[in-house]
């Protein structure tokens, strides 16, 4: 007799020991064929080194987001270094609105050059062995972000770029009062925790080459950039940070100069900034000299009354010349001329009778070929920068040495780093010593010196626009005359700071909201926290 039982409680027992057995093989199997499948060539978490290398280059320029628009297009022609006609292209020597321009650092920062940065310092934060990568990359962060709380005031500093890592997509904005003092600790911090014995980037750092002392060099001078930024809002503590700096060990030659070189004809890594400006909204060669992008009456006439022998390699008429160290015709002193800032085509007219638009042939633009060039290098901070602040620094009683022999080595340093751009030959000996003997530091009231200093580093640092701008922000040199076209957003005021973005309004709004609380008004007038009226 068949035991039903035994078969109504045994045959799923049998079922049951099969399917353990299939699930079993399965999942050997599984794992056989995840082996098979995987890429052996390919890479499981992301490289440090080769993601820093990205990031830096990305930090250089992606485009135009951090290059021609807010570099050229707002800072350098608020600056009067760039005029132009259009205003429509470039709104900066109009003081006009253009949401693209105004928010693209804003948005390169955040969305491209800190997601690489933000992933480098994840990794490596928790690895002893990695101490250089982990503060080469915080460094390296306090200087992406110095440029944007520069720009725009109270911003996300302390959850900035932690969307890509923690899951962060609408970071608090801190206040710029406490953003300074955490990048400046943070500089000090990094500094002190370089460790030549230990691992660094090696030739994936395009900068340094991976040594740890230039970056201990480099965030000692960042220091001394951001310490003396604070001299209006905060004197005493701009002096601690200025004198830790100087102790630490800043930029002592154009050797130290932090620079990325580029390469001609790969997208990846051309100057950004000299590709933008021969683009369409620039001074492109198919313009024949009347692109929209011209130098300012201001800048021109300045290097002009100083017979500043770096005039041919900052600008030059149309046509250029190919080989520039052969100092053209289109380079002659004589011949340069700048264009008035606030006008557009009409208006034009009645500072310059006959107008017509042919004319702007006539009217000096960048040299492409030299600092203007696909090929010139990003320079992030330049020892002649460096020496401009010791100079400072020293008038203030904050430092070793005096004034003037700090100012003559500046002038020295940026005319011999003429070099290294493309087809840059040096300016000689002798041109700089009859340049500095020409236009000597005169010494005089603590006024007449820092106007002397901070308008040779609106000189010095040309194509470093955002850096001159928060220079001049901070000291009120070079002297300039404000414009004051119709429409504009200031009153016929050179602005103090660029909106935030549109979009922080809506997809970030409570902390936008905070933020405009606490700072003022989301308008170009508002004042940022250093810049203390």
């Amino acid at each position: 007799m068949t035991n039903t039982k035994y078969i109504k409680w045994n045959f799923p027992a049998k079922v049951l020991r099969i399917a353990l057995m299939a699930v079993v093989l399965l999942s050997s199997c599984d794992k056989g064929f995840e082996e098979m499948n995987k890429n052996p060539n390919a890479f499981t978490e992301p490289v440090v080194t080769s993601l820093f290398s990205y990031n830096l280059i990305k930090t250089a320029g992606d485009g135009d987001g951090n290059t021609l628009y807010p570099n050229d297009k707002l800072a350098g022609a608020m600056m009067q270094l760039f005029a132009s006609l259009n205003p429509y292209q470039w709104t900066g020597d109009k003081y006009l609105a253009k949401a693209g321009y105004s928010d693209a650092l804003f948005g390169t920062a955040y969305g491209v050059e800190l997601k690489e940065n933000s992933q480098i310092i994840s990794l490596t934060k928790d690895n002893p062995d990695q101490v250089n990568l982990y503060n080469i990359a915080q460094i390296w962060r306090v200087y992406i972000l110095h440029r944007v709380t520069d720009m725009y005031g109270d911003v996300p500093y302390s959850e900035a770029g932690l969307g890509y890592v923690s899951g962060v997509y609408k970071p608090k904005y801190d206040k710029q009062s406490d953003i300074y003092p955490a990048m400046l600790k943070q500089l000090e911090t990094s500094a002190l925790a370089l460790d030549a014995t230990k691992q660094s980037y090696g030739t994936a750092d395009y900068i340094y080459n991976g040594t740890t002392s230039k970056w201990k060099t480099f965030a000692y001078s960042l220091m001394l950039r951001l310490g003396m930024r604070l001299t209006k809002v905060d004197p005493a503590l701009a002096e601690t940070w200025v004198k830790k700096a100087i102790a630490g060990g800043v930029m002592q030659s154009n050797a130290d100069v932090a620079r990325l070189n580029h390469t001609d004809g790969t997208e990846l890594n051309f100057y950004w900034d000299g590709r933008e400006l021969r683009g369409g909204e620039g001074v492109p060669p198919s313009a024949k000299g009347t692109g929209y992008g011209k130098m300012a009456q201001t800048f021109v006439s300045h290097l002009k009354n100083t017979a500043d022998p770096r005039l041919p390699f900052y600008i030059t008429l149309w046509p250029g010349n190919a080989d520039p160290a052969q100092l053209p015709a289109s380079t002659i002193a004589a011949n340069q001329k700048g264009l008035p800032n606030g006008y557009d085509y009409t208006s034009i007219k009645t500072v310059i009778p006959g107008w017509t638009d042919e004319m702007l042939a006539e009217y000096s633009e960048i040299n492409l070929n030299t600092i203007g060039s696909n090929s010139t290098p990003s320079v992030f901070i330049n020892y002649n920068e460096v020496e401009l602040y010791l100079a400072e620094a020293s008038l203030r009683g904050w430092g070793t040495g005096d004034a003037k022999t700090h100012y003559e080595n500046a002038v020295r340093a940026s005319m011999e780093i003429e070099t290294i751009y493309p087809g840059g030959s040096s300016i000689s000996a002798s041109a700089i010593s009859a340049y500095l003997t020409a236009n000597p530091y005169t010494g005089g009231s603590f006024d007449v010196q820092m106007k002397q200093i901070h308008t040779q580093f609106w000189v010095s640092q040309f194509m470093n626009n955002m850096e001159i701008y928060a220079n001049w922000r901070r000291t009120g040199y070079p002297v300039l005359t404000s414009t004051n076209y119709p429409g504009n957003q200031t009153g016929g005021q050179i602005p103090r700071r660029l909106p935030y973005p549109q979009s922080e309004a809506s997809l970030n709004a409570d902390n936008y909201k905070a933020a405009v609380a606490i700072q003022g008004p989301d308008l170009w007038t508002t004042r940022i926290w250093w810049d203390k009226q």
